[in-house]
C-alpha cells in the first residue's frame, strides 16, 4: 500500500526518517554517557582509565626526572597513536568529500552534516598532540619541583580529547554508511550503540595503588650492605 491516511510513502522519505532517528540515537546515548561519566566515573571505563591516569602521574613525579625516561616514551606512543588517528581521520574527510562532490541529491542535507564531522575530529587529534607534547615537557623536567595538578590535567585533558575525536570518527563512519542508504546507516547506529555500552560500562571497583614493598627491601638491602662496607673499612683501618 503505497497511500496511507491519505499519504503518499516514498522510498525516499526513509532518508528523512531514519536519518535523524540514526543521529538521535548516536547522540542520545553519548550525551547520557556523558552525565555518567561526570556524576558516576567509577562506572565509565573512561573514568576508571583517568584515575589510574593519575596515580601513574602521581608516581612517576615521584622518581628523579632522569628516571623518567619511560614515561617520556609512554607520552611519545600516544602522540604516535595521535598522529596516526588524525591521518586516517584526513583520508575519511577526503572520501567523504568526493562523494558529496559527485552527488547531487540533498544537497541542503548532506552540506550540513557531513561538514561538521571530519575536519573537527582532525582538530581534535591535533588537540590531544598538544596536550601530551605538554604534559611530556613538563613530567621530562630536571630538578624542578612541578605540581602534580597541572601534570594530572595535561595529561587527563589530553586523553579526553582523544576520545572525543575517537567518537567523532564513530558518528563520521555512521555517516559514510549512508552511501549505502539509510537502512545500512540505521542498523550501524543501533548495533554501534550496543557496543558502546558494553565497552563504555566498568563494574571493576577503583584499584588502592599502595606503595611497592620491593622498594622497601631494596632501600633496606641497600642500607645493610652500606653499613657492612663502613664497618670493614673501619676494621682494615
Amino acid at each position: 500500500m503505497e497511500e496511507i491516511l491519505g499519504l503518499i510513502w516514498k522510498k525516499d522519505y526513509l532518508d528523512f526518517v531514519l536519518v535523524p532517528c540514526c543521529l538521535l540515537i548516536m547522540l542520545g546515548y553519548h550525551v547520557l554517557h556523558l552525565n555518567r561519566c561526570i556524576k558516576l566515573p567509577q562506572t565509565t571505563v573512561i573514568g576508571y582509565e583517568n584515575y589510574n591516569k593519575k596515580i601513574w602521574v602521581q608516581r612517576i613525579l615521584e622518581i628523579e626526572a632522569k628516571e623518567r625516561g619511560q614515561a617520556v616514551a609512554v607520552m611519545g606512543a600516544n602522540i604516535y597513536a595521535a598522529t596516526s588517528l588524525a591521518s586516517i581521520s584526513l583520508a575519511l574527510s577526503s572520501l567523504m568529500g568526493t562523494w558529496i562532490g559527485s552527488s547531487n541529491h540533498y544537497d541542503l542535507i548532506t552540506n550540513k552534516i557531513y561538514g561538521n564531522t571530519s575536519p573537527r575530529t582532525t582538530s581534535r587529534e591535533q588537540t590531544t598532540m598538544r596536550g601530551f607534547i605538554h604534559a611530556n615537557f613538563l613530567i621530562s623536567i630536571p630538578n624542578c619541583q612541578i605540581p602534580v595538578a597541572d601534570v594530572e590535567n595535561a595529561v587527563i585533558k589530553a586523553s579526553n580529547f582523544w576520545i572525543v575525536g575517537l567518537r567523532s570518527l564513530y558518528f563520521a563512519t555512521n555517516l559514510l554508511l549512508w552511501i549505502f542508504g539509510p537502512i545500512p546507516m540505521f542498523l550501524c547506529s543501533v548495533i554501534m550503540v550496543v557496543m558502546l555500552h558494553f565497552l563504555d560500562s566498568n563494574s571493576a571497583p577503583m584499584p588502592q595503588y599502595t606503595t611497592s614493598a620491593t622498594n622497601g627491601h631494596l632501600e633496606k638491602f641497600d642500607k645493610e650492605t652500606s653499613d657492612e662496607v663502613t664497618e670493614n673499612h673501619g676494621k682494615h683501618e
